[in-house]
């Protein structure tokens, strides 16, 4: 008995995880609108990497708790496209997101893309140190990002300080994000990586994150 258009779609998503329409429609042996037509009826998910040319169903990513999923360099979000992607990513940050952060959580240059929204009013950004810093459009969100974007800058107290040169002393090898919750668990107060490294860059300490 012959496969479903269904059936033959998801043995093909069986052999591999991504597809791109040329070779899915190949596989199947339908033209490009009809895969179009059967992906759209099963669900899926196109790439926000690589011009958006890759798919995979709707059932197959294990996202993670940002909403993004990758097989091997492909990515992909919950949210969509890269530009909508980026717009929920910086709208939920604590404090805004620079394009370096980023494009380290998704692992492309995001940079234009990013200058773009701003022209569109889709983000805003701030200069903060030596890079900018995208916010959200909302006032009252972005009111909240920017005050925890100023407390993570704040300069440390002179005790606060002894104990991350305290915890780096005993565990040199610790980075940022380990300094911070030594520098938690034995004060009970949260300082940022950024307070670390400024206090670093300070004292000539060579520690990056």
């Amino acid at each position: 008995m012959d496969k479903t258009p269904d059936q033959k779609l998801i043995s093909a998503f069986q052999e591999n995880k991504c597809w791109m329409i040329q070779p899915l429609a190949e596989r199947m042996n339908y033209s490009i609108p009809s895969v179009r037509r059967f992906l759209a009826r099963t669900g899926y998910f196109s790439s926000f990497s690589h011009n958006g040319k890759w798919y995979t169903l709707a059932s197959i990513p294990s996202f993670s708790n940002k909403g993004l999923w990758f097989y091997r360099d492909i990515g992909f979000s919950r949210h969509g496209p890269l530009t909508h992607t980026l717009v929920n990513l910086v709208g939920k940050s604590p404090s805004g997101m620079t394009a370096d952060q980023l494009g380290q959580l998704l692992r492309c240059r995001c940079h234009a893309i990013l200058v773009q929204l701003c022209r569109k009013g889709k983000l805003q950004r701030q200069k903060y140190g030596g890079s900018y810093v995208y916010l959200a459009t909302d006032p009252t969100r972005a009111e909240v990002q920017q005050k925890t974007l100023q407390m993570e800058h704040a300069p440390l107290q002179a005790e606060l300080a002894v104990h991350v040169f305290v915890a780096f002393i005993q565990n040199p090898g610790a980075d940022l994000k380990q300094l911070t919750k030594s520098v938690f668990q034995k004060t009970g107060t949260r300082i940022s990586k950024e307070q670390i490294q400024m206090l670093f860059d300070a004292h000539g300490v060579k520690k990056k994150t």
